[in-house]
């Protein structure tokens, strides 16, 4: 039996070790470490090592916490602050990563491995470990509007802030308003092992900016003043902070930043929060997918998708697998160019090139990168366990395949393809958000220029409408003061600008401009909460003229900028998902008419690891969802939709329109 009073809550999932969620990770180290690898604060070897500009290196955390309340390098006593600091070189953190480990649970299993192995080793092989999960899931769970539900749903107790567990949240018998589960459901129309719930964990993620203007390379939906409530990721970007640490995932639920709440804040509110210089410590709650009901089934959800395990064996730990590792220009993660011919790979023939790497030994590659992935194959053992997302052999959308799934890499059509045309679907925006068009008439010389730049247009992914991203303090729009940054053109001099290509806009603004007389329409959207337009404006008024040539390049709208737009503004596309068996589409909805709030659009809130949704991966989180099968969502509550969903067994066809989160 393992330790007395050992649980999985208590046991961190990382180091396998019971301490304080905040606390550095222990390992039990089998070998004297050099002087120079051990941190000067904990007197351990280094944990994620930081050198400082005079020399020193120390654990991050260690040095993060020492900064809080000091100003100084703890050795030398020379000023220092956190942002100043760098992570150390890939050769320092490699030696780290090699130093031999024991297993924490030796009293069952006497394990040595490298350090970067022991993650790997717990969650694969340790039998402590897969003991303590197993007892861990055969307890009752909270239920999915427990673990994820909006204001007023409860919040994270005070433990359960600390810890990188599944909190504990205050119970409610009824579903949260406007949330549906169709993915969720359970069906009794045959006897195939089901799932019954949704496993999900709170989490924390620390992010470092070494800059703090540097991006984490999130994309936010969502926020108190919107359908979601929550605030959720939509995007990791790749090559970002966020990418480059590897935990966070598209659907994570963002909690808190720093110990503040995002539980009850809009949208505008939170991403200020978010754009805090140097460390931020988010609290995120993240899907695992589902259970099932059977404790035979395997823990991974079955799925039509193509996803699948395969499992390597070197003879000895230096043995290449003769896999060639790439990245794609138009998406995130990690895939097979080539198998070398005689190599492992090849001969054992289960991987094939243009697979997707999902994860290596339990190492979440999603958004990973070659170099990252052959580190973790260097480091590995002689087993070395591959979870990978094939091509289907039909490359077209809603296709034959007899599973119907289909990697983005394989499936996506030319970019023009993206959004197919307008949306003929006439509906509301969301309740506190509207718009409203304004119109300026100008006489000016031919030569003089609006003063303008513009960003958008028909053929960028998300099929934008042009908008103006900078009015110069120089221009005589400016002087008007009637155009703002953000507006969306509508016209200029009767020339409709709605439908055109960035290179086409630019053109019609250019020869309209050398006229004397301008008339240009354009339309502003509004929201209730109005601290987005404020900051906005505001920087308009006092960003610089020499700051100006940064801010044309960089600014881009906020998510909610785009949610009053009319529907005839919207291009939608349609995606089409397959399944077999009870299996769920994997995703859930808010939205639709609720007596407090009106008719709402329907909104995609969440979308499951390990589901259709999930494995087809066009559908993002803050997707409006305007029509079914053709048919459209508005006039719909929950209780028409949902038999709607249910009633499609094997395939559904969703018409959505999608909007670019807001970067941070």
């Amino acid at each position: 039996l393992s330790t007395p009073g050992l649980s999985w809550a208590r046991v961190c999932k990382e180091c396998g070790q019971q301490h304080e969620g905040q606390e550095s990770h222990l390992y039990e180290y089998q070998d004297e470490v050099d002087d120079e690898l051990v941190c000067h604060i904990c007197l351990q070897p280094l944990l994620r090592p930081m050198d400082t500009p005079c020399g020193h290196t120390y654990c991050f955390h260690c040095l993060s916490n020492f900064l809080k309340e000091q100003d100084f390098c703890p050795v030398d006593r020379q000023r220092l602050q956190l942002h100043q600091c760098r992570p150390s070189s890939l050769l320092v953190r490699n030696l780290l990563d090699k130093l031999t480990v024991m297993c924490p649970h030796s009293a069952e299993c006497q394990q040595q491995m490298q350090r970067c192995e022991l993650q790997p080793h717990l969650h694969n092989r340790c039998p402590v470990f897969k003991r303590l999960r197993e007892e861990a899931e055969k307890r009752k769970r909270p239920s999915w509007n427990e673990l994820k539900g909006r204001k007023g749903d409860g919040d994270l107790s005070g433990d359960a802030k600390q810890s990188a567990t599944l909190p504990r949240l205050s119970s409610r018998d009824q579903p949260e308003p406007g949330l549906i589960n169709p993915a969720y459901e359970e069906s009794e129309d045959d006897n195939t092992p089901l799932r019954s719930s949704l496993v999900a964990e709170a989490n924390v993620v620390e992010l470092f900016r070494e800059e703090p203007e540097e991006e984490l390379g999130l994309r936010i939906v969502g926020g108190k003043d919107t359908p979601l409530g929550n605030i959720v990721i939509q995007e990791i970007v790749r090559d970002s902070i966020a990418a480059r640490d590897g935990r966070l995932a598209p659907g994570d639920h963002i909690l808190e930043v720093n110990d503040v709440s995002l539980a009850s804040v809009p949208h505008a509110r939170a991403i200020s929060v978010l754009q805090q210089p140097s460390l931020l410590r988010l609290t995120v709650m993240q899907e695992k997918g589902f259970k099932t009901r059977d404790p035979r089934t395997d823990h991974h959800p079955s799925s039509s998708s193509s996803a699948s395990t395969v499992t390597l064996m070197k003879s000895q730990r230096t043995e290449p697998l003769g896999i060639k590792l790439i990245r794609k220009s138009d998406e995130s993660g990690v895939f097979i160019l080539d198998l070398l011919s005689g190599g492992l790979a090849a001969k054992d023939g289960k991987l094939r090139n243009n697979d997707k790497v999902l994860a290596i030994n339990g190492h979440d590659l999603r958004h990973g990168t070659p170099e990252s992935a052959a580190q973790i194959i260097q480091a590995s053992e002689v087993r070395v366990n591959f979870v990978v997302m094939r091509p289907a052999d039909c490359p077209e959308e809603g296709g034959s395949s007899r599973e119907g799934q289909h990697s983005r890499g394989a499936r996506r059509m030319p970019e023009p393809q993206y959004f197919r045309r307008r949306s003929t679907y006439m509906k509301d925006p969301p309740g506190g958000f509207s718009s409203h068009e304004k119109t300026v008439s100008l006489k000016k010389e031919p030569r003089l220029s609006l003063g303008i730049t513009i960003a958008g247009g028909r053929d960028c992914r998300s099929r934008l409408p042009v908008y103006i991203t900078s009015v110069q303090p120089v221009g005589c729009l400016h002087r008007d003061g009637t155009i703002k940054r953000g507006d969306v053109l509508l016209s200029i001099n009767g020339v409709d600008l709605t439908q055109l290509t960035y290179n086409e806009a630019v053109s019609a603004l250019k020869a309209q401009t050398a006229q004397s007389q301008v008339v240009l329409r354009v339309i502003q959207t509004l929201s209730e909460e109005s601290e987005e337009d404020a900051d906005a404006s505001s920087k308009d008024e006092l960003d610089p003229v020499d700051d100006l040539r940064e801010d044309m390049l960089n600014w881009t709208p906020l998510w909610t900028r785009w949610l009053g737009l009319p529907s005839h503004m919207h291009w939608c596309r349609d995606i089409v998902l397959q399944k077999t068996n009870n299996e769920s589409w994997g995703f859930s909805i808010v939205g639709g008419y609720e007596e407090s709030h009106g008719q709402q659009p329907f909104f995609i809130k969440t979308i499951v690891p390990g589901t259709p949704a999930h494995f087809d991966g066009r559908l993002k989180c803050g997707d409006e969802i305007v029509a079914v099968n053709g048919a459209t969502t508005v006039g719909m509550n929950n209780s028409s939709l949902i038999p709607m969903l249910k009633l499609q067994k094997n395939k559904v066809t969703l018409t959505v329109v999608s909007w670019p989160g807001s970067l941070v």
